[in-house]
């Protein structure tokens, strides 16, 4: 499986991230190309341990169960898989070029990844293993939306 602690692995998203333009046009879901990196940048920094989201009640009950179904393989997330309210992104007058420079600062800062208590407004508590692995599967989801 992959994931964002492995440098070449980092280096293809940061590359495909890299590749994104105002012209990249949605395949599926209700976000622009700014909003979506925006909304990246937020998921980023939460995983980073740079912002927090309360516990979900419905994720106290079911988040290890969902967990573990997302990470049993390597498949991409499901399209129109929900999210939180906190990272809905209505602005649409962000600066994608600032945005872009904002989530590549982030990527490559797995490498040195310290926030061992992370946890996930829905799944709980997760492994840097797990961590891993849905970030890549976060990022690469929302790069295939807009077909990067």
């Amino acid at each position: 499986m992959r994931s964002v602690f492995d440098k070449t692995t980092r280096d293809e998203l940061i590359n495909r991230i890299n590749s994104l333009n105002e012209n990249c046009t949605a395949q599926w879901g209700k976000m622009n190309v700014s909003q979506m990196t925006r909304h990246c940048t937020i998921w980023e920094e939460s995983i980073l341990g740079k912002r927090t989201f309360k516990r979900v009640f419905i994720g106290r009950l079911f988040g290890k169960l969902a967990l573990r179904t997302v990470l049993r393989n390597e498949a991409p997330l499901a399209k129109n898989t929900p999210t939180l309210p906190q990272l809905k992104i209505k602005d649409t007058n962000i600066d994608m070029a600032s945005e872009k420079r904002k989530w590549v600062e982030l990527i490559e800062q797995y490498e040195h990844f310290s926030n061992y208590g992370f946890v996930h407004s829905f799944f709980g508590k997760m492994t840097k293993e797990q961590i891993g692995y849905l970030s890549y599967k976060h990022t690469d989801h929302h790069l295939r939306q807009f077909n990067c």
